[in-house]
């Protein structure tokens, strides 16, 4: 009997790598929720910051774009750089992709993945079920990842909770549990903004809480992009065209410039879309560093700097911290110890070779967890064009 592929995670990622092995006739039990972080893990309301060209997950075939989505389920049609995608439409549009594409997903979770000698690995579901696998596809995304600085984490000594001093912005699917409180939105991304604008227009009172002078920002609008510079899916611009089509050279960057330009390269930005509903709505409160937060009589403390070097309290109901994801193989719980022993990484991400093979012959990662080695596009959705097609030929190549 041939051993199938495990693909771990049904996100865009992992959808769009099972629905390439399949196409090429190899075997694959893919299992996950689909969608599962864009659903549970993005607020009511949230509108993508990608454009439709950049939000289609990569198909084997043709016909399975979010433009087809929108023909097929009779919805406005989303195409141009200025339609904007709500949550609710793409997270339906990757369950069309998965009924389609993926019809076997399997929605249990892996408990445990670890090497079984010569012969693959040896999977256990949350069933009770356990098999091998020739290879194995990590596609697991942001699951398990959000990053909690620890001058925050000192203030939720028991972990991030909505109901605590401290929250992630990943635990709200719904910010209307703050109406008539004062909330603190820490960061300066996306997800900060847009955040603080959805609490704000549930009845929030909210203050942005970013480091740096002139840290919030809002991209310029499609019809203010420059006009002689390459297209991509992120905008106007050689870098950007060269990291979206070309991300395959990026791994041979030393690996302080590769870490260095995941961070900065599409870094932290509001859509352009967002900056109506910003101004007048959210103030903005600029600072140097947070150096302590606690709680306090009820209320959720930040001490900070100023840029002017003074110190001073920030105090609200609620401090909402909008601080990101950091890769980290040691957070993934379900691979076993001597498999993680085994992976070489890179400040804690797996170090990927071509076809997003790791260190560990038939062990694969995709999506945000090979962002340094493959750049920043990794972290889009529109980066599965480049990931899937090239993973699964690898795979076919070694294992087929």
């Amino acid at each position: 009997m041939i051993q199938p592929v495990a693909v771990i995670g049904a996100g865009p990622y992992g959808l769009s790598a099972a629905a390439h092995l399949r196409a090429r006739g190899i075997p694959v039990r893919a299992f996950g929720e689909p969608m599962v972080s864009w659903r549970t893990h993005m607020p009511k309301g949230m509108l993508l910051k990608s454009t439709p060209v950049a939000s289609s997950i990569d198909a084997p075939q043709r016909g399975h774009t979010l433009a087809d989505y929108c023909d097929d389920a009779g919805v406005p049609r989303l195409v141009t750089d200025e339609d904007i995608i709500p949550i609710e439409t793409f997270v339906a549009y990757g369950d069309w992709f998965q009924s389609r594409l993926v019809p076997e997903l399997e929605r249990v979770r892996v408990v445990s993945v670890d090497r079984r000698g010569t012969e693959g690995f040896e999977l256990k579901l949350d069933s009770g079920e356990q098999f091998t696998a020739r290879a194995v596809v990590v596609a697991t995304g942001l699951s398990g990842l959000s990053h909690l600085p620890p001058e925050l984490a000192a203030a939720a000594p028991d972990g991030p909770t909505p109901t605590g001093p401290v929250s992630h912005s990943s635990q709200h699917g719904d910010l209307s549990r703050y109406e008539d409180k004062e909330l603190l939105v820490v960061g300066a991304g996306q997800s900060s903004l847009e955040t603080a604008v959805l609490a704000a227009e549930a009845g929030a009172r909210v203050r942005v809480v970013a480091r740096g002078k002139g840290a919030v920002g809002f991209g310029a609008p499609p019809w203010k992009q420059p006009k002689l510079r390459p297209e991509s899916p992120f905008g106007r611009a050689w870098s950007l065209y060269a990291l979206s089509y070309y991300p395959h050279p990026y791994r041979y960057l030393p690996p302080q410039a590769r870490h260095f330009l995941v961070r900065r390269i599409l870094g932290p930005l509001g859509a352009w879309w967002l900056r109506d509903r910003y101004e007048g709505r959210v103030t903005t409160r600029e600072i140097a560093a947070i150096t302590k937060s606690e709680a306090r009589e009820g209320r959720s403390v930040l001490t900070v700097r100023t840029p002017g070097g003074r110190i001073e309290e920030l105090a609200a109901d609620h401090v909402i911290a909008a601080t990101g994801y950091r890769v980290d193989v040691n957070a993934m719980g379900f691979l076993g110890p001597a498999l993680r022993a085994r992976l070489a990484t890179s400040r804690g991400t797996p170090k990927l070779g071509a076809g997003y093979v790791s260190s560990v012959p038939g062990l694969y990662f995709t999506g945000m967890l090979g962002g340094s080695s493959y750049g920043p596009v990794m972290r889009f959705v529109c980066g599965t064009e480049y990931a899937s097609p090239r993973l699964a030929g690898h795979l076919v190549r070694a294992h087929g």
